[in-house]
């Protein structure tokens, strides 16, 4: 799969210079907060989607604001490219560098700035995970709504760049719902602020388009969040059904009457056997799909949803409905999900996908994937939000096997054109990175692409930052003669 994905050129005058590059570098940072022996930069080649590798020129690891814009700086001037890198838990290859570009990692930055609990925000530095959020202010009674699989080890400023959602965003939303402002550094190493803990910031929103755009605009430093109070309750029911289609049905329906559960997530049969002897979580087995529906609020809040979402279950033959009786049964329930991506591996490799659909079209496109895998001669298990129609199918294959690594990358890019054609887009929250670059026109036409990259260059006239990533290489405005290069 590797071989099929592109690069630019790196380029010789940068190579050229590099241990000069580094000296200047190490002159900005503290020795132990700058990686450049090759053995060094190992880890730092892949991220999350491992099928391609890279080994960068250097890795920066600032501890301020201040330090970052110095190694931006430098790197401005000498016309070096920028990737940045929170955990390194991209799934579409965003964090991934190339032979003449630094590597800024955000790892040092994990300080909590602010708690300000009467204006119900949260500043952090980048570097913060997701889940140490909710840790530093649950004890007060709130927590931060986004809350992705990997929220565990995820940072703030990945989120941010790829606009991640989570199991919760159905009802909460995902990061840019979350986000009230962020400092952030630009390609020449100067700093910005825009938002902050007012609810609305005057002028355009900037902060709307930072969010989301994948380290091209700037380097996000620290981030104020909002934080939202704890529910009184929240329980979360198992629906079994005999396929996968009146699932997806259920799900539409569900959020066509005007019910809204804090979350509705979705695993097809496979998901469930894998998910079930990792976690033992209590799932059903002689169901061929299952919903996790979670409501909250007071206890008669909860009791009517329930029933209301019950009524509809049944009209499309809900074999199961389950609801957890406990704290402990309940976390069992979202362990079970949240450990999906980590209890597949332990099984096959595969690719996860993350295409987006209207919910009226999430039963069509369930069996179009089914279809379209196993037309591959391959395996899917499918385990997604189903509440807002952000789909991650799992491609099963065998990576050491080129002709079935090739067949996992075809099926991936046509459930993407099947989502795109659904009227959905590529991407929920897992970003575009170098994994869905070459499908952007599919999704958009000439004038949409030249658009985009218009504004993109308004903050980065040299594509500096991260710049393999997002657009095709195709029909970028010509830079400093660079050139195309196969991985």
């Amino acid at each position: 799969m590797a071989d099929s994905i592109r690069f630019l050129a790196p380029d010789p005058a940068i190579l050229a210079q590099r241990d000069a590059i580094v000296q200047e570098l190490a002159g900005l940072l503290a020795p132990e907060r700058l990686i450049h022996r090759e053995r060094e930069l190992v880890p730092f080649e892949t991220d999350g989607f491992l099928a391609c590798r890279r080994r960068p020129l250097a890795v920066a690891l600032p501890q301020t604001t201040a330090e970052l814009a110095a190694v931006m700086a430098c790197c401005h001037r000498r016309k070096v490219k920028v990737v940045a890198r929170g955990a390194g838990t991209s799934l579409s290859g965003g964090a991934i560098g190339q032979e003449d570009a630094v590597i800024i990692g955000l790892s040092a930055m994990t300080k909590i700035l602010d708690i300000d609990l009467f204006n119900r925000t949260c500043t952090v530095q980048a570097g913060v995970t997701n889940l140490s959020v909710s840790e530093a202010v649950g004890p007060h009674g709130f927590f931060y709504a986004p809350d992705p699989s990997s929220q565990l080890a995820c940072t703030i400023g990945g989120n941010i760049a790829m606009n991640s959602g989570g199991a919760h965003c159905l009802k909460y939303g995902v990061t840019t719902n979350n986000l009230l402002g962020v400092k952030m550094v630009l390609a020449d190493g100067s700093v910005i602020e825009l938002g902050g803990k007012a609810l609305d910031a005057p002028g355009y929103d900037l902060l709307g388009l930072v969010c989301g755009s994948e380290g091209q605009l700037g380097i996000v430093t620290e981030a104020t969040l909002r934080l939202l109070a704890k529910p009184e309750g929240a329980r979360p029911v198992l629906f079994g059904f005999d396929s996968a289609e009146a699932a997806g049905t259920c799900v539409a329906d569900i959020i066509a009457a005007g019910i809204l559960p804090v979350a509705i997530e979705f695993m097809d049969k496979p998901a469930i056997e894998i998910c079930e002897a990792s976690a033992r979580a209590g799932y059903p087995m002689d169901v061929e799909a299952l919903l996790i529906i979670e409501v909250e609020g007071s206890q008669a809040e909860m009791e009517a949803m329930l029933s209301a979402i019950c009524d509809i279950a049944r009209q499309h033959g809900v074999k199961t409905i389950r609801e957890s009786q406990s704290a402990t049964e309940a976390a069992l329930i979202w362990k079970g999900r949240k450990s999906a991506f980590g209890a597949t591996g332990r099984i096959a490799d595969y690719i996860c996908m993350d295409g987006t659909v209207p919910l009226g079209q999430l039963a069509h496109v369930l069996k179009r994937t089914g279809e379209i895998v196993a037309g591959y001669g391959l395996r899917v298990a499918n385990v997604f939000h189903a509440g807002d129609g952000n789909m991650h199918p799992l491609i099963l294959y065998n990576i050491n096997d080129p002709q079935d690594a090739a067949r996992a990358e075809a099926a991936g890019n046509d459930i993407l054109r099947l989502c795109v054609d659904a009227g959905g887009c590529l991407t929920g929250e897992h970003g575009v990175g170098i994994e869905k670059r070459d499908l952007m026109r599919h999704q958009f036409g000439k004038a949409d692409l030249d658009q985009q990259m218009a504004v993109r260059a308004a903050f980065d006239p040299g594509w500096l930052l991260n710049p393999s990533k997002v657009f095709p290489l195709e029909g970028r405005p010509p830079l400093n003669g660079a050139k195309e290069q196969e991985a």
